[in-house]
């Protein structure tokens, strides 16, 4: 049962840098407390896929890591199916905004990673086959990572996950380095994969088309403090088209200008 609270999550860290990022961003000294989420109180229902937004550096995989439980909360606390997350769970599955294939492994061996349970070499062989055939990875199981392209290499990572069967999926900018064309075939798999499938999904993205398409719902966070600053359900039937819904069309120019930019270009 993947249904995650969050209360009152605050997360601060210890700044090491000697220069600002940015001249926006207010100078600290090393050594000085930097509160990155502030109070953060949300529910995520089994089996929605909810996308969250938010400017760069405002700890939008600050957060995600945290559900996981690789990070601790500076306070507050997470729950998963009524359970404190205090470390990483076995069925929860976190899909890095950069490869985490191993490189000496095959496509089918690192699918294979997560069926080490079964005992059967030819129920683990038939289940590897099964994930790499939902990704449309046929006759690449073979591959070596170096051998794939970028749109490869993420639809093997998500066939590793998806093979773990597990009841929380977290994506951390799952399609960055993807071409177009590409990020809108890896897109409309996911949604794909996920209304097929019904796993509890948290998508962090910088693109609001792609949390407007993808989502169940919706989540924008501030600026570093973060705060939330909108929760939006997407009562709106797929496939999702911003030219022939206004509404929808409506709330992108909304989420828009709620993340500094005046207008859609």
């Amino acid at each position: 049962m993947a249904e995650i609270r969050l209360e009152n999550l605050s997360k601060e860290y210890v700044n090491r840098r000697r220069r600002r990022r940015s001249r926006q961003e207010p100078y600290q000294k090393p050594g000085d407390r930097v509160l990155v989420l502030d109070g953060i109180n949300l529910e995520f229902k089994e089996g929605e896929m909810v996308c969250i937004l938010g400017p760069s550096g405002c700890g939008k995989s600050t957060l995600l890591r945290i559900i996981a439980g690789f990070d601790r909360p500076t306070a507050g606390r997470v729950f998963i199916g009524g359970k404190e997350v205090c470390g990483p769970r076995s069925d929860s599955i976190f899909v890095f905004q950069y490869s985490g294939l191993l490189p000496w492994m095959t496509v089918a061996e690192n699918v294979g990673l997560g069926l080490r349970h079964l005992k059967d070499p030819q129920e683990k062989a038939d289940k590897i086959r099964e994930y790499i055939e939902m990704v449309e990875l046929e006759g690449f199981e073979s591959y070596y990572p170096h051998q794939l392209s970028g749109g490869m290499l993420r639809r093997a990572e998500l066939a590793r996950a998806l093979a773990v069967n597990p009841s929380l999926l977290i994506m951390d900018e799952p399609f960055s380095g993807l071409d177009f064309l590409t990020h809108m075939k890896m897109r409309e798999e996911v949604v794909n994969m996920h209304e097929f499938l019904g796993k509890t999904t948290l998508v962090v993205t910088h693109d609001i088309d792609d949390a407007l398409i993808m989502g169940d719902r919706i989540v924008v966070l501030s600026g570093r403090p973060s705060t939330v600053k909108l929760e939006q359900t997407l009562d709106f039937p797929r496939p999702r088209d911003f030219e022939r819904s206004p509404e929808l069309s409506r709330l992108r120019s909304e989420i828009f200008l709620m993340l500094g930019v005046p207008y859609a270009v």
